[in-house]
């Protein structure tokens, strides 16, 4: 398994902007997958985003048009741009990687709250 360490966490005011980073303890090029969800308060833990070795992404539609993903390969680290915040962006966002089908990894999470 692969360590991972979530970072950029914080309290932002609506509308604002927050970059959250996952630092890896091996070289990305070697995970298929990676990918950010996010766990509010009494809700099950969601897909955010996800990007793929071959630079491919996905993001849920809540996020559309206002996150952005993307891979720094030098740094072995997967960012999370977030633009436009809401209130109902606030939750607990967790850094995933997955290199095979059984083999999948999660960070701690790092805490985003969106609040004036």
């Amino acid at each position: 398994q692969v360590s991972l360490v979530e970072s950029g966490g914080g309290l932002v005011q609506p509308g604002g902007s927050l970059r959250l980073s996952c630092a890896a303890s091996t070289s990305i090029f070697s995970i298929n997958v990676m990918g950010w969800y996010r766990q509010a308060p009494g809700k099950q833990r969601e897909l955010v985003a996800t990007i793929t070795i071959g630079g491919r992404t996905m993001y849920a539609d809540s996020v559309k048009g206002r996150f952005t993903i993307s891979r720094d390969n030098a740094k072995n680290t997967v960012y999370l741009q977030m633009n436009s915040l809401k209130p109902e962006d606030t939750a607990v966002y967790y850094c995933k990687a997955q290199q095979t089908l059984a083999l999948i990894s999660w960070g701690q999470g790092t805490q985003v709250t969106v609040s004036s």
